[in-house]
């Protein structure tokens, strides 16, 4: 309260009650000014249209004149300044206790009300001290409004500045499919797996699913459990207490705890060791963990958004995975398809990436002629957009004022550029000969097996298009010789 006034607006017809309301508040003038002082309801709302700014708390007359009283006038303030306090003094017969009379007045807005003394009671509205206390709780429940807005203010723009820098790049039919899919499924407490190559951003639709949920403003926890030892996934993952094995010196809290009531990002799922597995099928089937050196159960509220580039049933069959964990984690399935499926989002996510590495650099994006775009979208990204990153930064490094096709071309920029040769056509060798019918038969299912592998996110898709079974798609694959 240093330094500060509260500044009052007293809405009161009577001059009596005018007077006794200051000389209530007198003992306060150094913390307590009464700003104004307005004889109609009607009036008093003109003037605080004007300038509500000008005012923290009002003190307020249930029964003033001019036609707009009580509750109405509660409520037309409140609709002008939310954040404005509001204390009603009235003379009508009723008891401090009376719940109807305050549910009325705090339902339209007010934030306490008194019944005034007395009229023989010359020197005080009211109770002094419960008066002044009133007026610095309500200066004070108006700071906090305030100051709650404006840091869910900040938050939210934080989240949307987080959203910027996570938007899912690109225009093309499955992307479109995608950005609908995360936005529809995202409110929901469902697990969601996310299916998709190296490189294709699982990471950046979990991160999309987060933020456009309902625990945006909590923890988005990710873990790659390809990136952790076997034996060190589960301290990890669960935590452990102190003394529970050789060098716990001190417990340590699990990634489930620090997500707690956010996001926990399992990354290449598929890598957990089978003891694992069994944990957090626990954890998913009665939302408990079991930190490591301790016996007791701990409840946390953890959405599961898992990910991985391999064919999750393929792993079940394998023994790899188990069954019942694969059906929980796949409640909802987002598969994303690799870069070369996605047409012109390919140079749209080339000159986005374009304009981030000039801009960290410091100079104007280069241009790119045709022909370079004509190799960009004819080649095979074997590395998805995390491979489209990396080659346009090389290109930013060389900072030529046009990137031509001789650029794109280099060894050095698309390593793998001879992959732009279609692996589907047959070999010249093939041409000019008359093979057994079995063995046209056999290369032909390569060479079509190949291609469907090729234009689809995962082995499951290839061999739904194929009108396989997973298991006749594999066995095929093998027969074929196809890894």
């Amino acid at each position: 309260m240093k330094d500060e006034n509260i500044r009052i607006l007293l809405i009161e017809d009577e001059s009596f009650d005018v007077n006794r309301v200051k000389q209530t508040v007198s003992y306060y003038d150094s913390k307590i000014k009464i700003v104004e002082v307005v004889s109609n309801g009607r009036a008093a709302l003109e003037l605080i249209e004007k300038s509500s700014d000008q005012f923290d708390v009002i003190i307020l007359d249930y029964q003033i004149s001019g036609g707009l009283k009580g509750e109405e006038l509660i409520g037309k303030i409140k609709a002008i300044d939310p954040f404005i306090q509001i204390i009603v003094i009235t003379k009508m017969t009723i008891n401090i206790t009376d719940y109807n009379f305050a549910n009325n007045l705090l339902k339209a807005g007010a934030f306490w009300y008194c019944t005034k003394y007395p009229g023989n009671i010359e020197e005080y509205i009211y109770q002094p001290t419960d008066f002044i206390l009133s007026i610095f709780n309500a200066y004070e429940k108006k700071k906090l409004e305030k100051h709650k807005t404006k840091s869910d203010s900040k938050l939210n723009q934080n989240i949307q500045n987080l959203l910027d820098s996570k938007k899912l790049i690109g225009n093309s039919k499955p992307m479109i499919q995608l950005k609908e899919n995360i936005e529809k499924y995202a409110m929901s407490e469902a697990n969601i797996l996310i299916n998709g190559a190296s490189g294709t951003g699982k990471e950046l639709v979990a991160w999309n699913i987060h933020l456009n949920s309902k625990r945006k403003y909590e923890n988005f926890v990710p873990i790659n459990c390809g990136s952790i030892p076997g034996e060190l996934i589960e301290s990890e993952l669960f935590g452990y207490e102190k003394g529970s094995f050789t060098g716990a010196n001190s417990k340590k809290p699990g990634l489930f705890e620090l997500a707690n009531n956010g996001t926990l990002f399992l990354d290449e799922v598929a890598e957990l060791p089978l003891q694992a597995q069994v944990k957090l099928l626990r954890f998913l089937q009665e939302g408990e963990i079991e930190k490591i050196g301790r016996t007791e159960k701990h409840s946390v509220n953890v959405r599961i958004l898992a990910a991985t580039n391999k064919v999750l049933s393929n792993e079940v069959n394998n023994g790899k995975f188990r069954e019942d964990l694969y059906y929980r984690l796949n409640v909802v399935p987002l598969d994303i398809v690799p870069l070369r499926q996605r047409g012109e989002d390919i140079l749209i996510l080339f000159n986005h990436f374009l304009e981030y590495f000039s801009r960290d650099m410091g100079f104007n994006p280069p241009e790119i002629e045709e022909k370079a775009k004509e190799i960009l979208l004819n080649y095979k990204w074997p590395g998805n957009v995390r491979e489209l990153r990396n080659v346009v930064q090389r290109l930013v490094l060389n900072s030529n004022t046009i990137i031509t096709a001789k650029d794109i071309s280099d060894p050095m920029i698309l390593r793998n550029h001879l992959i732009m040769k279609d692996e589907t056509n047959f070999d010249e060798s093939y041409i000019g000969q008359v093979l057994p019918l079995k063995e046209m038969e056999k290369v032909f299912r390569e060479k079509y097996f190949k291609y469907v592998r090729s234009i689809s996110s995962s082995d499951s898709s290839a061999a739904e298009k194929l009108g396989l079974a997973p298991s006749n798609f594999y066995r095929m694959c093998k027969e074929l010789g196809i890894k």
